[in-house]
């Protein structure tokens, strides 16, 4: 009886959270399954296999690099991209040459969370997830979303493995923090759709990432295998949540992270990347995805120190990853994956599963015929005086107000402030907008603690502001144990 309950509970899940349509098609998705059809018939076993393979590039590490790439796309046949580190120019100087060499049009991808500047530089960098997280008017997101793609478009990448899909929920996290929306989940669905809309407007696939959830660990999966200790009820309810809102509305692909989350995987220390209850099971068939699955980086310590697992590239195949993201040695991979279809582990129908799936998303992503990416005046179309006004925008739109005790703001013109600026950046440009709203007293936080409180002796109130360098999101926006303690010492007189 309880089997028979599970059973219908599972079913009546399908049918809940499945996908009415599959997010790969395109309107003529009959020609589109056609082409897809025609190219894998005329594909040797060695190409189709080569299809499931996305290894990165860096134009940033010059032409030896680029010559693994080229025998990588030669010889064995691979089938995407993701590109990192370097110029525009470089990357589309590279991105011509490897199109042309391959048979296969390549699906190229690149981690562009908050737009191609994450990874390439001369660009505009657009707000953070965090900061876009606190803007009340998701048009803009929206807009900034579709620029984000247009970009994209113009550089040759058809895949943006964004928007993230993880709760912030865990403020010790080392690795997800300002990538995220935020901490409530309805929040972070209505950003993350409206950044995933933006995309498809431009004609850029998305990718939810990092599936089942990231949020709530305190240990970065690229150093070790984080711990998601919770029950299924919970997993369900929190960090599954966004996952299911985002592939009812067309989410196109889903990125499976390396985590260890018992409750679902069934055994202990076994990355959900690598695991078919979770890739398969609960993503693919209670969930109902149809669009392609992603492996997370398989370079990453929090796979490859799995020591009971012989070759980390076929267990994730054998999981339901369509696609093998950044394999650490990509020739061995197709060899196991090879050995084992020749053995049988792996049927003709699971491979060209996935070849085809991957196929029809090149076809969405318009790679039926190859194209070049024109070089002239690139840094001009990408970063527009448009990119400036819709990037201040936002940042305008996301300023805060968590409280205001004792109507402190807005300020009064006729008293005397003074401001003590805590941190490791320049606020320079704070206390230069301070200055436009009352008398602004400028007090180093450097001098002693007594000369401090002569210096505050006449002043009515004082303006603490604390500014952190935002040269990558990871960096920690804690205060310092030196400015907590100048902060009490000053309440005790102020």
């Amino acid at each position: 009886m309880r089997s028979f309950i599970k059973i219908l509970l599972i079913s009546f899940f399908s049918l809940c959270f499945s996908q009415e349509k599959n997010p790969l098609f395109t309107e003529d998705y009959h020609k589109q399954i056609e082409w897809a059809d025609s190219i894998y018939n005329g594909l040797s076993l060695d190409e189709k296999i080569g299809q499931l393979f996305m290894p990165i590039v860096f134009p940033k590490y010059g032409q030896s690099h680029k010559a693994e790439i080229l025998h990588l796309i030669s010889k064995y046949h691979i089938g995407g991209l993701i590109f990192s580190l370097g110029t525009p120019h470089e990357h589309s100087k590279w991105l011509n040459e490897f199109q042309k060499k391959s048979k296969t049009p390549l699906l190229i991808g690149m981690d562009a969370e908050w737009g191609v500047s994450m990874r390439l530089d001369s660009v505009i960098k657009f707000p953070w997830s965090m900061t876009l997280g606190a803007v009340s008017d998701n048009d803009i997101i929206k807009r900034i979303g579709k620029r984000m793609g247009e970009q994209e478009k113009l550089l040759g990448i058809n895949i943006s493995f964004s928007p993230v899909l993880d709760l912030n929920t865990n403020p010790n996290n080392p690795i997800i923090g300002n990538r995220s929306f935020g901490q409530d989940k309805y929040n972070v669905v209505s950003k993350a759709t409206a950044l995933m809309q933006g995309l498809h407007e431009a004609g850029i696939l998305t990718s939810g990432k990092h599936f089942p959830g990231h949020g709530d660990t305190y240990q970065d999966s690229h150093k070790e295998l984080p711990l998601v200790n919770f029950t299924s009820d919970r997993i369900n309810e929190v960090e599954i949540y966004p996952y299911k809102s985002l592939i009812n509305n067309g989410l196109s692909s889903v990125m499976i992270a390396h985590l260890n989350v018992p409750e679902l995987t069934g055994s202990n220390k076994v990355p959900t990347s690598l695991s078919y209850e979770v890739v398969t099971k609960l993503l693919k068939k209670e969930m109902g995805f149809k669009g392609l699955i992603f492996s997370d980086a398989m370079n990453m310590k929090g796979v490859l120190d799995n020591k009971k697992i012989k070759n980390v590239d076929l267990a994730a195949f054998q999981a339901g990853n369509d696609i093998i993201l950044v394999s650490d040695n990509v020739p061995l991979g197709i060899k196991k994956i090879k050995t084992a279809y020749k053995n049988k582990k792996i049927s003709e129908s699971r491979l060209e599963e996935s070849v085809k799936k991957i196929l029809i998303a090149k076809y969405k992503a318009g790679l039926k015929n190859k194209k070049i990416i024109e070089n002239k005046n690139l840094f001009q179309k990408l970063n527009t005086k448009l990119d400036t006004l819709l990037v201040t925008e936002a940042f305008k739109k996301s300023i805060t107000l968590l409280k205001n005790d004792h109507d402190i703001l807005p300020l009064e013109e006729n008293r005397e402030y003074a401001h003590i600026q805590l941190g490791d950046d320049s606020g320079i440009d704070f206390l230069n907008g301070l200055k436009k709203y009352g008398k602004i007293k400028s007090i180093d936080s450097n001098i002693s603690s007594l000369q401090i409180e002569g210096e505050l002796k006449d002043i009515d109130e004082v303006i603490i502001s604390l500014h952190r360098k935002d040269d990558n999101p990871y960096r920690s926006e804690k205060f310092f144990k030196s400015d907590i303690e100048l902060i009490k010492s000053i309440a005790k007189y102020k």
